[in-house]
């Protein structure tokens, strides 16, 4: 699939690389190299047709082909293991390039690097030489299968089961909104044991997996969300991830930080996008004689779009160095990024589509996409909500002691894991 606009452009009408007021993040060489790669990349195999899989509601197997072939999907997987071995904030680069061409194929890579993340990290040995080089080569894709009817933002009421057998577990329950359910894989599925609560990579073909396609998605409509729905599911001893108790505590919320970290820079170039359109709008679509952009409340617009994004593209880089120093703040700036990038994305596509009045409503309007899209963000990886009350208890423990009251359980929202 080539675009047809030239190499570091997005689709031959505006840049792929960050705008001039959005420079000075004092990458190295290495990642602005590695970022200038990403950009050519969304501008040519996935910007020109974010569009159209938006409306199909349907990614084709050429890009997640592309993704597999450029090692995009390998990116949280080490170099000896068949991956890429990006560092953190390089990863977050490719996840802002791929947010500002298309938030479904970013979020493909997200919960595709959340089940490699916990394999590489908790899964046995056996399993990692099993999963990872499939997983980094793109012939296994991942998916996360973690929220339930009665358990989003609430992981405590997940109700899915494993019993153990004699040569492994029998798994049973209901899993919700799955991104990229409709052709994963594998799914890093969380169930209740006796012993707490543990997590699984179950196979999309063992039998009792089936997976039930759900259209009609407010956004992120490409990324093929489906229900997968598990009827005495039988998986063998060697595909426990961690220990049996481990599931949620360990398992669970590190791969959620990783999916969120992605969120958070996936938002910051959705922002992105959303500040490029309504200034080329702006700049071109005369009204009372002048152009839109000499207007000053169309200014102001334009300005807190400008700051709003260029601001939590900063906070992503802070949580980008923390991880990779692995700084104890590092948790705590992950979530504030999230919270900080999917909040700007949202002002900023709503603005956006203001910026370009009834053109921006039209269905074939880019911008409507990137508001449906940026709405997403604002729910998965931990609900808006969820993030107050967790980033309001970090800034209460660091200045003034520890809060009474119960802490809200460590997940995403109620659309989950349409991610």
């Amino acid at each position: 699939m080539t675009a047809p606009g030239p190499p570091g452009t997005r689709n031959g009408s505006g840049p792929a690389a960050p705008a001039p007021w959005t420079e000075g993040l004092e990458l190295t060489g290495e990642q602005r190299a590695a970022q200038a790669g990403f950009a050519d990349f969304a501008a040519r195999v996935v910007a020109p047709y974010a569009d159209r899989w938006d409306r199909e509601e349907r990614l084709p197997g050429e890009v997640v082909r592309a993704l597999a072939d450029s090692g995009h999907l390998g990116a949280v997987v080490p170099a000896d293991q068949g991956g890429s071995g990006l560092d953190a904030v390089t990863f977050g680069l490719l996840n802002e390039a791929l947010g500002h061409a298309c938030s479904s194929v970013r979020s493909l890579l997200t919960v595709h690097s959340m089940v490699a993340r916990a394999v590489l990290r908790w899964g046995s040995r056996a399993l990692r030489d099993r999963w990872l080089p499939a997983l980094a080569r793109g012939t296994a894709v991942g998916a996360f299968a973690l929220t339930e009817p009665e358990a989003g933002s609430d992981v405590a009421g997940l109700r899915a089961t494993a019993e153990e057998t004699s040569g492994g577990y029998r798994l049973t329950g209901g899993k919700r909104w799955i991104t990229c359910g409709q052709f994963a894989d594998v799914f890093l599925v969380f169930a209740r044991c006796p012993g707490g609560p543990a997590a699984f990579l179950v196979e999309r073909d063992t039998p009792g997996c089936t997976v039930e396609p759900v259209t009609g998605m407010l956004g992120t409509r490409a990324a093929m969300t489906g229900h997968v729905d598990l009827d005495g599911c039988e998986v063998p001893a060697e595909a426990l991830v961690g220990r049996v108790g481990f599931g949620l505590n360990a398992v669970a919320a590190d791969a959620l930080e990783t999916g969120r970290y992605s969120v958070a820079w996936g938002s910051a170039g959705l922002g992105r996008a959303c500040v490029e359109a309504a200034a080329r709008h702006a700049a071109t679509r005369r009204q009372f004689d002048r152009p839109l952009a000499q207007h000053q409340l169309v200014q102001r617009l334009l300005t807190e779009m400008a700051v709003g994004t260029g601001a939590a593209r900063l906070m992503c880089l802070r949580a980008g160095r923390l991880l990779g120093s692995r700084d104890p703040q590092a948790v705590e700036a992950v979530w504030a990024a999230k919270y900080a990038a999917a909040r700007s994305a949202f002002r900023a596509a709503a603005d956006a589509v203001q910026v370009h009045g009834a053109h921006g409503c039209g269905p074939d309007s880019p911008v409507q996409r990137l508001l449906r899209d940026a709405k997403v963000m604002e729910i998965i990886e931990g609900t808006t909500e969820i993030q107050q009350t967790v980033i309001a208890q970090s800034v209460v423990r660091e200045l003034a002691g520890p809060a009474k009251g119960p802490v809200p359980s460590e997940n995403r929202g109620a659309h989950d894991d349409a991610r």
